[in-house]
């Protein structure tokens, strides 16, 4: 059988997580002989490692806050009418010439409500065609909590209208989907949980020496760690750690000017660099991680079998991440200070405990995600007569 066309629509607008778990599935999806095709609308980002699926980068956009409300270009112009409109036709074209069995969205629509001016227009194109593709939500496990209801339900709507299926890259033993989205029984019959999306690239390393003796400091791929990386510099020194290096992984989306800052007030024994694409061969062979929480970083960590300290992002209306890493400490698998409680003294205390502490691991989550997320969607292609 030929292998199956599948569009993965992803579009990140403050961090780079969700193109980095788009990424890990993408690799999956490959290898299970999907040809796949990932449409990016986030900012550009170097060496995301996609195998040898197509990638197709829309004319960016991102937020300017944490409040999502503001999106601009890549010239930090906020977008109009007629740049939607663009974008629009472009993804339209995209879609209609690679004609796919399956539409994959990231998030949506769960997220993204910024965006329906483009996916609606290829939801509805594709319930046109004489064989419509199967149409499926990939969606983390933990959403941010909605202040409206008329949101959660306008989610709702769109799940039965238009949707098949539901992933969800999660442990419904560890947090269930509607812990975040109250309606979530109104779709149990499209909804199925996956596992944790892991990469598991860093398995390889373990020999390598990268990362050997060292603390691991990141704060993902966005530019709202920067307040973080300045504490974990100024903690080093209060901890028994202070004679190892410590590598301050700065993200691809914080400016030039405040990445040269971080390097000009690094400490002695402070290297401080770029996100580094061996990042989970760090963590695989390091002594400690210290990082923000999430989705990915967390999981890579517990994956390598790291000892973990997280400051959850709490900014604006964000409650998954410290969800998340509060109910990871309760099981005893990583430790967690609260952003507004975030000093020199309190990190340090966090690292003392943790290196107390026996490492972290996932072997009680189920961490499939990516592998049952591509048997599922082969068994659905496969199930439509072509």
């Amino acid at each position: 059988m030929s292998p199956r066309r599948l569009l993965f629509y992803v579009q990140h607008l403050l961090g780079i997580g969700h193109l980095k778990r788009a990424a890990t599935l993408t690799r999956t999806l490959v290898a299970a002989d999907f040809d796949v095709t990932v449409v990016s609308g986030g900012m550009e980002v170097p060496g995301v490692d996609l195998g040898t699926a197509r990638f197709v980068q829309l004319a960016a956009t991102r937020a300017t806050d944490v409040s999502f409300k503001t999106l601009v270009d890549a010239n930090d112009t906020p977008i109009d009418d007629g740049w939607r409109a663009r974008r629009r036709d472009a993804l339209l074209e995209v879609y209609r010439s690679f004609n796919p069995h399956v539409l994959l969205f990231e998030l949506f629509p769960f997220g993204r409500r910024q965006m329906r001016f483009e996916v609606m227009p290829v939801i509805e194109d594709a319930a046109k065609r004489a064989q419509r593709p199967v149409i499926v939500s990939s969606v983390r496990d933990v959403l941010v909590a909605q202040a409206k209801e008329e949101r959660n339900r306008e989610m709702l709507a769109l799940v039965n209208q238009h949707f098949d299926h539901v992933l969800v890259h999660g442990d419904p033993g560890f947090i269930p989907f509607d812990r975040t989205f109250p309606l979530a029984r109104e779709i149990a019959g499209k909804l199925i949980y996956t596992g944790y999306v892991v990469d598991r690239s860093g398995r390889s390393a373990i020999n390598t020496g990268q990362g050997k003796d060292e603390v691991i400091v990141s704060a993902g791929g966005g530019a709202v760690g920067i307040a973080f990386l300045r504490v974990a510099m100024q903690a080093r020194a209060l901890t028994a750690l202070n004679d190892r290096p410590w590598r301050i992984l700065v993200g691809v989306n914080v400016p030039a000017d405040d990445f040269a800052r971080l390097q000009a007030i690094a400490p002695d024994g402070c290297i401080v660099e770029r996100g580094r694409a061996d990042f989970t061969a760090l963590l695989t062979n390091c002594t400690l991680s210290l990082s923000q929480g999430g989705y990915n970083t967390v999981m890579e960590a517990l994956e390598a079998g790291a000892r973990t300290v997280v400051v959850p992002y709490a900014g604006g209306l964000e409650t998954e991440q410290t969800l998340r890493a509060r109910e990871f400490e309760r099981r005893g698998v990583l430790h967690v200070v609260d952003e507004t409680a975030l000093s020199p003294d309190s990190l340090a205390a966090a690292v003392t405990k943790a290196m107390a502490a026996p490492p972290g691991n996932n072997r009680s989550l189920d961490t499939s995600g990516a592998e049952t997320s591509a048997r599922l969607l082969r068994g659905w292609a496969d199930a439509v007569p072509w």
